[in-house]
């Protein structure tokens, strides 16, 4: 339990930083709500029918994709950090690992994801 006292720590500290944050831009903020600050307004000029429209299914491929291949950074570094002390298991672990993503990302090549067409 003493190793992960900081990280505790930290973490209390950072919800009570938001908390603080959070109430004080409740307490201390303008509230002056009218129907025009109310409206959508984009790039200085106000919205026209964008509303209603939906997305791309094609953005969110692109977006999952980018998590995925976000999350694989992740995960990476903390193997590199430690590729010493894991040994053959370790590697082989990570190279399987990269194997997959490869397989993935060559997939997700093949069926046109990462093409992107207005």
């Amino acid at each position: 339990m003493a190793t992960y006292l900081p990280l505790l720590l930290l973490m209390g500290f950072a919800a009570l930083v938001t908390g603080g944050m959070y109430t004080a831009t409740m307490l201390l903020g303008p509230k002056a709500p009218n129907p025009v600050k109310g409206e959508p307004f984009e790039c200085g000029n106000p919205s026209e029918g964008a509303r209603n429209t939906k997305p791309a299914v094609k953005f969110y491929m692109t977006a999952l994709l980018f998590v995925v291949f976000d999350i694989e950074a992740i995960m990476i570094y903390p193997w590199a950090v430690e590729f010493r002390s894991l040994g053959w298991v370790g590697f082989a672990s990570m190279a399987s690992f990269i194997i997959l993503l490869a397989v993935v990302l060559v997939y997700v090549w093949k069926k046109g994801a990462l093409e992107w067409e207005k």
